[in-house]
Formats: C-alpha cells, sequence, structure tokens
C-alpha cells in the first residue's frame, strides 16, 4: 500500500484543530443561557440540568476519543491516503457530535435521542478501530521502534464490540437510555483479561 514519507504531524494539528471546534460548540449553548437572565442566578444551573448534563457526557466522551487517537498516532511516522481517508470519517463523527448533545440538552431521556447520541458515539468507536486496523495492516506507516501490535487491535475492537451492545440495550430497553454507555468501563478489564491470557494463547 502506497504511502507517503511525510509525518503525520500535520495531520495531527488538523485533528486536534477539529476537536477543539467541537468542544467549543459544545459548551456554546450553556454560554447563551447567561444571555438569558433567570429571576435568581443559581437558576441558570438548577433550571438546566440537561444542557449541563449533556455537555459534561460528550466532553467525556470526546476526551476519551481523542486521546485514544493520540495513543494510536504515538505508532505512526508516516501516513497513507486510507490512513488519511478514514481519519476524515473519524473527525466527521467527533464533528457531528454537538448535534446530539443538543439534542440531548433539549429532549433529555428520550428515547430516539438517547439512540442516535449512542449510534453516533458508536460510529466514533468504528472510525477508531478502523484506523488501529489500517495502521496494523500496513507496516511501512508504523514506528520500526514502536510498532501496533495485536493487544491494540484487540483493545479498539472490544471497545467498539461493548459499543454495539450498549447501542442495542438502548435501542431496546428504552428505560437504560446513557447508563449503557458505562459498558465501555468493562473494555478496561476486556483488555487486561486478552493481556493475562495472550502468553497462554501463543504457547
Amino acid at each position: 500500500m502506497k504511502s507517503t514519507s511525510r509525518e503525520p504531524d500535520r495531520l495531527l494539528l488538523a485533528t486536534d484543530a477539529v476537536v477543539a471546534i467541537a468542544i467549543t460548540l459544545l459548551v456554546l449553548p450553556l454560554v447563551e443561557l447567561v444571555a438569558e437572565p433567570e429571576p435568581h442566578a443559581r437558576d441558570v444551573v438548577t433550571e438546566n440540568w440537561p444542557r449541563i448534563w449533556s455537555f459534561v457526557l460528550s466532553f467525556a466522551v470526546i476526551t476519551r476519543f481523542w486521546l485514544l487517537h493520540h495513543r494510536t498516532f504515538d505508532h505512526v511516522t508516516r501516513y497513507s491516503r486510507p490512513l488519511v481517508a478514514v481519519n476524515m470519517l473519524w473527525l466527521f463523527t467527533i464533528a457531528i457530535m454537538p448535534f446530539p448533545t443538543g439534542m440531548v440538552g433539549t429532549y433529555g431521556t428520550d428515547h430516539f435521542t438517547a439512540t442516535l447520541y449512542v449510534a453516533t458515539v458508536l460510529a466514533s468507536s468504528v472510525c477508531q478501530s478502523a484506523l488501529v486496523v489500517v495502521i496494523y495492516r500496513t507496516p511501512a506507516i508504523q514506528s520500526p521502534d514502536n510498532p501496533l501490535g495485536v493487544a491494540n487491535v484487540a483493545s479498539t475492537l472490544s471497545a467498539t464490540g461493548l459499543l454495539a451492545v450498549a447501542l442495542l440495550l438502548t435501542a431496546l430497553a428504552p428505560g437504560v437510555n446513557y447508563l449503557s454507555l458505562l459498558l465501555l468501563v468493562l473494555s478496561t478489564l476486556a483488555n487486561r483479561v486478552w493481556d493475562r491470557f495472550r502468553p497462554v494463547a501463543r504457547g
């Protein structure tokens, strides 16, 4: 697979800029609340918990994906066209995140809203997994001193699989809503189990 000799710094800078803009768009609805005075200052907070909650939730989600993205690119020394293409798809899912976030702030635990939100998070995770797979299958773009291993692939695929389960739970069990995202906590446990038994599998 053809790759360019350019280092991925420019791609990472563009990615960071899009992520920063997405996070900025998340907080703008909260800033606008101050422009609509409430009888008491504390009412700005107490009367707008859904919007505050949606901001905190999406900030945590985007931050997690951004950290994983940077850790993934620690293994990359150059980029290929497929890598750029998948990275742009991932950026699309991040850039659109303020939209379902706004819906969460307006409609709260509405079943359709919760399903749409979790589906958007899953789309980001799918793209994240695709990035890892593209890098893993393209040794030419990897760092010789820090290649991306099978454990990295297993980690991202397990997280995406858990999010797929979370989407099914959200869609089929309306009362679950955003609690289904707690399944992501299990991805850490799954990775530890993988690391523990991988040597046995090799033997």
